[in-house]
């Protein structure tokens, strides 16, 4: 039982070891090599029918790049939503391979490519849609809530999709029905709707690698060095870190605190790539990374995602070229899984409105 009277539930399963690879080391590019490639891409892009699209943790070339060419920088759903809107018949998703997947499920008729298929999600890796479905095989009467960080498999084998801009809303939505949920991969961001809702819910045990690093004890020390500084968290940090927060919420939502809050200084605690859009919105604005272990320690992703690394205008110059990296989702699979995303489209929609 929670603090306020209401049942969370730690999935009692074994996730597997989720290998994370070591930060990708590219080139250093003179200023002469970096404009030569993103002219070919520009060309490339072209010549293909296509937009690039590049998440917020990816390289700020890539980001600078696709803002260049008339492309989208953003979250995992505004990118596939971009997508849809847009009229190139190939997209160029730089980010992270659930990313491509997502586009794929709302763009089948298009073509989707990636830099890197290589490039996973310790989300995605740790939430095999076959251990998930046997998982909510076992209580049919609950509704199965997945995060975006997922793979189509497990986006089809759900109910609903949402992501940490509005899980909040839609999960206070099936609490207010009486519903218990399923939640699945992320468990702090799982534990902090719970939290916020009072919701009924059963935890599958994920965890993301970069978000998993932040720690308190390091968080406090580093706030009294900057006292002036707001807090920014990403609700796939631990509680501890949360509950020192100023604001949680997602990229989008740490994004837009930096441009319209008072403050001048803001310490953040996410992946370190999202600091690209934020100096170009609030150039004014001073940011500082959270703390992971500390100084002195060694961590694996240091709130730099390594999967998000593998992104880089090289290889993204080579799956233009060879037409290579691109994603397959067999309409049957899209299908399916388009039906628990529209849902959370439909929501959001109604929210507005």
């Amino acid at each position: 039982m929670t603090s306020d009277g209401s049942r969370a539930t730690l999935a009692p399963v074994s996730i597997p070891t989720v290998s994370v690879p070591g930060h990708p080391v590219w080139p250093q590019l003179s200023n002469e090599e970096e404009l030569h490639l993103k002219e070919n891409i520009k060309d490339l892009l072209i010549q293909v029918n296509g937009v690039l699209v590049a998440h917020y943790y990816t390289d700020g070339r890539l980001q600078d790049l696709a803002d260049e060419t008339g492309g989208c920088v953003a979250d995992s759903l505004e990118m596939a939503r971009f997508g849809t809107e847009h009229p190139a018949s190939t997209l160029v998703v730089a980010g992270v391979k659930f990313m491509g997947e997502t586009s794929k499920i709302l763009n089948n008729e298009k073509r989707v490519l990636m830099p890197d298929l290589a490039a996973t999600c310790s989300l995605d890796e740790g939430c095999p849609a076959d251990q998930f479905s046997r998982f909510c095989d076992q209580y049919p009467d609950h509704t199965v809530v997945v995060y975006a960080n997922t793979s189509a498999e497990v986006k089809a084998r759900s109910d609903w999709v949402v992501t940490s801009g509005i899980a909040l809303p839609i999960i206070k939505h099936l609490a207010s029905q009486g519903k218990k949920i399923i939640w699945g991969p992320d468990k702090h961001l799982g534990n902090y709707v719970q939290r916020e809702t009072g919701a009924e819910m059963i935890f599958w045990p994920g965890s993301c690698v970069v978000h998993e690093e932040f720690r308190s004890v390091a968080l406090s020390r580093f706030r009294k060095l900057h006292p002036e500084a707001a807090v920014l968290v990403h609700p796939e940090s631990p509680q501890s870190v949360i509950e020192q927060a100023d604001v949680v919420g997602s990229t989008t939502a740490l994004i837009n605190a930096v441009v319209s809050r008072d403050e001048h200084s803001f310490i953040i605690a996410t992946d370190k790539g999202i600091f690209n859009k934020m100096r170009k919105l609030a150039p004014e604005k001073t940011l500082l990374e959270a703390p992971t272990e500390g100084e002195g320690a060694t961590c694996q992703s240091c709130a730099r995602c390594p999967w998000m690394g593998m992104n880089s205008l090289q290889n993204l110059l080579t799956t233009l070229q060879e037409g290579t990296n691109e994603i397959h989702v067999s309409r049957e699979l899209a299908e399916r899984a388009r039906i628990p995303i529209q849902r959370m489209l439909d929501f959001a929609s109604q929210m507005k409105n």
